[in-house]
């Protein structure tokens, strides 16, 4: 399978629940932060997230926050939600993730790697053998560097669509 493949695809983060995780195995999550959590560069969260993190660690789900952001823009973040984070994670590097991995002390095949980019979250957990979740992202970013990640992005997410013989405009269940 390649590298830029996610293993999953689904709307938003409150779409994973401990039935998904069980059934692949997962007892812990890395989740990335702007436009999986919340929107880019915000410290606010929504109601419905909040609610879902609180439901997964009480269902003893580990959660780390994974970003290739500063640490002073992760931290407060973080801290809000009180979970452990790696920042500057050099995804898609396994740099961050081999240290989310060594925090949650599970084994690579235990973990999920939950984000909105090919490029970084998916490509980084699929090196590191994890089992990887591609989310849409809360909010499309303007500057052209993104529009053309995202535009590449779309090849990817065509492939992933016809191998799971859903439509490209049904996509991110």
């Amino acid at each position: 399978m390649s590298v830029f493949m996610p293993d999953l695809m689904l709307r938003d983060v409150t779409r994973i629940d401990k039935a998904l995780l069980d059934a692949n195995g997962l007892r812990g999550l890395i989740l990335d932060v702007d436009n999986t959590l919340t929107e880019h560069g915000s410290q606010h969260i929504r109601p419905q997230v909040e609610r879902w993190l609180l439901s997964m660690s009480e269902q003893g789900i580990r959660l780390i926050i994974v970003s290739n952001n500063t640490r002073s823009r992760v931290e407060p973040f973080a801290q809000r939600l009180g979970l452990a984070f790696v920042a500057m994670g050099c995804k898609p590097l396994t740099l961050g993730f081999s240290r989310a991995q060594s925090q949650l002390g599970l084994t690579a095949g235990e973990i999920g790697v939950v984000g909105d980019q090919i490029y970084t979250d998916v490509v980084g957990g699929n090196l590191k053998g994890m089992y990887t979740i591609l989310v849409t992202p809360l909010l499309l970013e303007d500057k052209a560097f993104f529009k053309l990640k995202r535009s590449l992005e779309t090849i990817h997410i065509r492939a992933y669509c016809r191998r799971k013989g859903i439509s490209f405009a049904a996509r991110r269940g």
